[in-house]
Order: C-alpha cells, then structure tokens, then sequence
C-alpha cells in the first residue's frame, strides 16, 4: 500500500470446506491498471467490490471491463451496508447498468449478490438474512467460480509477478497452466519475441495463507513461486526444455503521462543522498521496469537526464517516493501528457471524471472544469446535499487539479478518473497558478527576511531553513516571479529605536508534499528530490542568466 491505496497485486489462499480458494487483491486505481492487467490472467473469476454509499466508481469500470473481457465470472459483494448513507437499491440498479454496458457474453448478466460488513467479517445473500460470517460469501465462490482450465501436456507457466529474496534471488510467480513442475528440473524460458534461454528451478513454493510454503511438485492450476531463473521478467512463459511453447504475452495499455528524473544540479548536490550519480540513476529506473510493467523508460540526448513514462501522476509519484526513500536524490519535471499523431491531427489522452462534494462547492467545480476543458455528462443530486459530477476531460487538464480541488472543497470531496482513449486536441488550457517568491542567494532563511517575503505572497520555507539561489521559497500574491531576499536579517546598530525590540511574527509556512510539488511546478521549475528535503527550484538558477533568457523568448 502507498498513499492509502494498494498499489501492488498481492495473493493468499485460504482452505474452505477441502477447496483451495486463491485470492488475489488488485489495486483499483487506474494509475496501477498494469498490476491488474497482468495478475486478471491468474484468476477464474472475481469479487466486485462495490460501496453501498459510492457507488460504482471510474476504477470499479476499469477492473470489472478487463476482468470481463478475458471471460472471469463475477460475483457482486455490496459492501458497507451499515453505512447511515447507504443507498443499497440504487447502487445495485447503478452496478447492474454498469454490467450491460461492459458484458462481451449475455451469460454474465447472471451474477450473484452479496451484501457484507467487510470490517466485522459478516456477509448474507439477502438483505433479510442475518449477518453473522462469511460464510454465505465462501459458499458462492465454491459454487459460482469454475475450477482452474487447465491442460494436459508438458510444462506451461506465464511469469506475472516478480519478487526479490536477498538469500534465493529473483522469485517468478504465476499460475501453472499446463503441466507440473518439481524442484531441479531444467526449463526453457521464452521471451517475448520469442527467443529461447534455458534455466533450473532451484525451489518451489505455493501459498497458504500470507505465507509461501515450500513443496517438491505443483502442478496445473496452482499459483505458485519459484527459484533459480534470475533473468526471469513478466510476461515470459517458462515451459518445459522439450517442448517449449510461449503463452500470449500480456498486452498492457500504454503510458499516459511523463515526465523528466535527472541528476541533481543544485548546490545542495550531494549533500543528503548516498546516490545521485547519472550511472546510479539509470540503473535503479530500467530495474524499476522489470517489476512495473506500466511504466517506461528512455534515454534522451543528455547523459545526466531519463524519461520516465506512467500511466498517471501518481504512478510516477509513487516511483519517485520509493527511489527517495532508497536514498537517491535527483531531480524532477512537470508531468506532461504523452500526444500522439492521428491523420495528421494531434490526439491527447481523455479521462472519465467523477466528483463527489457538498453542494456548496458545484459551483467552483464547474467553473474549474470548463476552464480545464471538461465536459459534464452527468449530475446527481443526493439526499444527504451531495452532488455527483461526471465529466470527460484531457488528462492534461487533471495535472495540477486535485490539491486545488481538495483545497477549495476543505478536503470534503472525493475525486477518481480513469483514462477513456485518445481524442483530438482539446485546446489551450490557461495557467491559472500564481508568481513564484524566487531566492536571491544562498544561505540561511531568517524571520526578518520571510516577514519582507510574506508582504509579497505565503511562504514555502520555515526559519533557518538553507535555501540558494533560484530556489522557489513562495508563491508570490500576483502572476509575476519576484527575486526575494530571505537570508536578509535586521539591519544592528548601536543605537537603541523605540522598535527595535518587537518580534517578528510570521505567517506559518506552507509545506509541499511531493504530489503538491509536481502539481505546483511550471515548465521553467523543477522539483529537487533528496531523502530529507523536497525543493521547489528555476530551472535557470542565476536570476540575470533568467531576465536574459526570458528577453530572448519574448
């Protein structure tokens, strides 16, 4: 989990009545589509989790549309019933119209409902039973989901996880689908244009509980975990040495957003990492890639910078708080949208928006969305004085959107997106961020000199903070950048003034989490990344070099 959200697909068995039930739990934010993408191929049928307050959600469109397309079963659990605001009855009606929008077989307009209390562990068929267990929930999967499809033949096993053992290595997970294995027994592993390696399975594990327990055969059907492949990657096929046939390689959607992670130029460089150097920096990204299957990585025509492509802001968000945390410092550019060329037509990526606020905010909400391009296609009003809004916009428009939405809306909100596809240019969307408070030099930021600041703006810096020069320590109150002296201290005498001695108060200062940051910078500014410190910075630190620069642009 990270930022309260699962991010990775993990899985655990539990035994129920003789019957093994595997259960994988996937991320259901769109930023993660890769992990589900990749593990739906393990499942034979699934849980739609659907709140009985919310509703079915753009990331509940998401997962339900793939799990569907490769023919899973399904099996509704309408969760939270004990919420005060919930709507079981419209949200079946709403999850039913989700169905026959999405079903590619009639058959699967045919599922069963459960409604549970996921947090006390009860679950019924009916709203009229009592909710005791869950029993009534393992009872429909026994009965509902089919047993593994497998086949007779040799070897058959498609890699859809990776995992690291600092004693055993590289660890490949999938599910066996055809064959079985043993421990010792040589394998050909199949890549994905088809070229052929060989290799040994060294250990072997299946899963009960949280647990992975060793075992010295598995066989078709079984989700399972091996050693001894240390090349292994996702979505090859390892199959037995003398019949080596590939399985499909996992198609996974392209990335949606990019952005720049270079090597730190600030005069901080080096202080606070323990890795920072380019050669250190592009390891740890093309190894990021052996895991995370969405994400991408390029090389550009600088040494010293890479081009890391996700499948949203916090996708990339996520990969740059990891690699802090890690110890890396580097820094990172405004997330941009990745276009593409149709007919001659520049085409951008499109997402489905839905918002949920007090009523008081529609206003905001709707005049923030026509800026940013978007268009309603549907409202609800709520009984409890909420309102539901549906909107398609560019994903450009979304980059920036959710702290000012949280702001404005006091945190009473809740906002999700799914990408939708490719679409024509929307247009210019203006920027409506203010000027930046830009320091003057390096040294130490006093209380004189951010008292002077905050008469310009609010302050991102606290006292006795070291900043240089160039580096972003506000946002000023107008649209224009203004070079401010924060190391700028009292100016002593030796003679006594009537004032001299008041304090100096200050306004607290406003400190930017990473999200923010990435949403707070221009094209011109960049985000410094160290495992102490997030720092706003120009691109262009010396501030004569920028009046230049800016001369010539304009």
């Amino acid at each position: 989990r990270e930022k309260g959200i699962t991010i990775l697909a993990k899985n655990t068995s539990v035994r129920y009545r003789g019957t093994k039930i595997n259960i994988i739990d996937t991320p259901g934010h769109a930023d993660f589509g890769g992990e589900v993408e990749r593990v739906l191929n393990m499942a034979d049928g699934c849980l739609l989790l659907v709140d009985a307050a919310e509703g079915p959600m753009p990331q509940t469109r998401f997962v339900l549309k793939k799990a569907l397309e490769i023919g899973l079963k399904p099996i509704v659990v309408v969760n939270k019933i004990d919420r005060p605001n919930a709507r079981v009855a419209e949200v079946l009606h709403q999850t039913q119209d989700l169905f026959l929008e999405l079903v590619t077989e009639s058959d699967q307009l045919d599922f069963p409902v459960i409604y549970a209390v996921a947090k006390n562990g009860t679950a019924a068929a009916s709203l009229d039973d009592p909710q005791e267990n869950l029993q009534p929930l393992f009872d429909t999967i026994v009965s509902v989901v089919p047993p593994p499809r497998v086949e007779e033949g040799p070897l058959q096993l498609l890699v859809t996880a990776l995992g690291y053992d600092s004693y055993q290595g590289r660890i490949a997970m999938g599910r066996i689908t055809r064959g079985a294995a043993v421990p010792g027994a040589n394998v050909a592993v199949i890549g994905r244009h088809g070229t052929l390696r060989s290799g040994k399975i060294v250990a072997l594990y299946t899963f009960e509980g949280l647990a992975r327990v060793p075992v010295e055969r598995v066989e078709a059907g079984d989700i399972v975990a091996l050693t001894g492949i240390e090349d292994a990657s996702i979505g090859e096929t390892i199959a037995a040495s003398d019949q080596p046939d590939a399985l499909p390689f996992i198609e996974i959607e392209e990335p949606t957003v990019r952005m720049t992670v270079g090597v730190n130029t600030s005069p901080f460089s080096g202080r606070e990492g323990t890795m920072g150097t380019s050669r250190q920096l592009r390891d740890r990204l093309y190894r990021e890639l052996q895991t995370n299957v969405a994400m991408r990585v390029e090389d550009t025509d600088r040494a010293d910078s890479f081009l890391v492509s996700g499948r949203g802001e916090l996708h990339l968000a996520i990969l740059v708080e990891t690699m802090r945390r890690e110890g890396y410092e580097f820094q990172v550019s405004r997330p941009e949208v990745i276009t593409r060329i149709v007919d001659g037509h520049v085409h951008e990526p499109f997402e489905d928006l839905i918002i949920e606020t007090d009523e008081e905010h529609m206003g905001f909400v709707t005049q923030a969305m026509a800026a940013r391009r978007g268009t309603m296609t549907n409202m609800h009003q709520e009984e409890n004085g909420e309102v539901r809004l549906e909107f398609i916009i560019p994903t450009r428009g979304l980059i920036g959107f959710r702290n000012e939405f949280l702001t404005s809306t006091r945190g009473n909100g809740i906002l999700a997106s799914i990408f939708v596809g490719y679409r024509s240019y929307a247009g210019d969307i203006s920027s409506y961020r203010m000027g930046a408070l830009v320091a003057l030099e390096e040294g130490q930021a006093v209380s004189y000199g951010l008292a002077n600041a905050q008469d310009r703006g609010s302050t991102f810096v606290e006292p006795g903070t070291p900043v240089y020069g160039g580096m972003i320590v506000g946002m000023n109150s107008r649209g224009d950048d203004i070079v401010v002296n924060v190391c700028k201290d009292r100016k002593k005498t030796n003679m006594r003034s009537s004032t001299s001695e008041i304090l100096v108060r200050l306004t607290p200062a406003t400190l930017l989490s990473l999200e923010q940051s990435l949403d707070f910078i221009q094209d011109d500014e960049l985000v410094e990344v160290t495992p102490q410190n997030i720092r706003l910075r120009k691109r262009v630190l010396n501030h004569e070099q920028r009046v230049k620069q800016a001369r010539r642009s304009a």
